[in-house]
């Protein structure tokens, strides 16, 4: 028989002075976790080619709230919604010192055609290998009218100031998801 993990508390951030401000208390809304198994540690790095012939490193971004969000693929319905979520609020994330970067598997030219067709705002990075995926556990079976493959689950990740995960979210369901993940970044500060 299985034993069932103790949830952890979620992880306090740190004013900008280095002072611990408090956990947000009540329990995660649908989606969120506070037992993922990453939180509270140090985001896997990466450096990955981006749309635009460019290039992100995680740890780069240091000092400022970052929002990796893993999206299974370009131009399909679940993942433009998504983009097209993050893409109307950046003003907001903007305000909360927030980066966002949308990750897939697709390649730094199909970004830049998602881009460009829906306008989208933000760095999309290419994971073609599948590396980053694994790393934060995205890369998983999934089944489909009873056919099995691997893709990328959903998923969204806080990384805060310090470079640990503050929280994540996993089998995202898109409607609200980016409103929720907003008033998360937001708590940060």
């Amino acid at each position: 028989m299985r034993k069932k993990a103790a949830a952890r508390p979620e992880v306090s951030a740190r004013t900008s002075a280095g002072k611990k401000s408090p956990a947000k208390s009540g329990a995660p809304k649908v989606g969120a976790s506070s037992s993922d198994p990453l939180l509270g540690k140090l985001a896997p790095d990466f450096t990955m080619a981006t749309d635009g012939g460019g290039g992100v490193t995680l740890s780069k971004l240091k000092g400022q709230p970052v929002v990796l969000y893993f999206y299974p693929k370009d131009n399909t319905s679940g993942c433009t919604a998504e983009a097209c979520g993050f893409r109307d609020n950046l003003a907001r994330f903007n305000r909360a010192n927030a980066v966002v970067i949308g990750i897939s598997k697709d390649s730094p030219k199909s970004h830049d055609n998602f881009k460009a067709k829906q306008g989208l705002n933000f760095t999309l990075a290419s994971d073609e290998d599948g590396k980053v995926c694994e790393r934060y556990g995205v890369w998983i079976e999934k089944s489909l009218y009873g056919r099995r493959y691997m893709g990328i689950d959903r998923a969204t990740f806080i990384v805060d100031a310090q470079g640990r995960i503050a929280r994540a979210w996993r089998k995202v369901k898109v409607p609200g998801h980016v409103d929720e993940v907003l008033k998360a970044v937001q708590g940060l500060s």
